[in-house]
């Protein structure tokens, strides 16, 4: 059974960094595709990062908005994917769900989600 944990969000100041991890459980992190989606107050949710899984030696695609300020990351010892985002700015502000799909090792659109971490960036 799959499952996804999220943990690390927070309230945080422009131009702060904060990392969010995602526990997972029922797969190997580094088997499917796992990515990181926000969803702003109002909004649909949006993909933020992906990485891709076996066979893809961790390619990694990101939203515009996200580019060269977040990184995702995973741990295969840890079963666990990670998303470093820096220099964070108040559009960065929502709940973030750790996703995957639970086959292929594409981004393609997920079927499982966490149940998402609030980050609030506000000065």
């Amino acid at each position: 059974q799959v499952q996804l944990v999220e943990s690390g969000g927070g309230a945080v100041q422009p131009g702060e960094s904060l990392t969010l991890s995602c526990a997972t459980s029922g797969f190997d992190v580094d088997v499917y595709a796992m990515g990181w989606f926000r969803q702003a107050p109002g909004e649909d949710r949006e993909k933020v990062a992906c990485m891709f899984g076996l066979g893809h030696r961790d390619r990694t695609e990101y939203s515009e908005s996200a580019k060269g300020r977040f990184f995702i990351s995973r741990d295969k010892g840890a079963n666990t994917l990670y998303l470093r985002m820096n220099a964070l700015k108040p559009d960065d502000t929502g709940v973030y769900f750790c996703a995957t799909s639970g086959e292929g090792s594409d981004c393609l659109p997920p079927r499982y989600f966490g149940q998402g971490a609030q980050v609030t960036v506000s000065s």
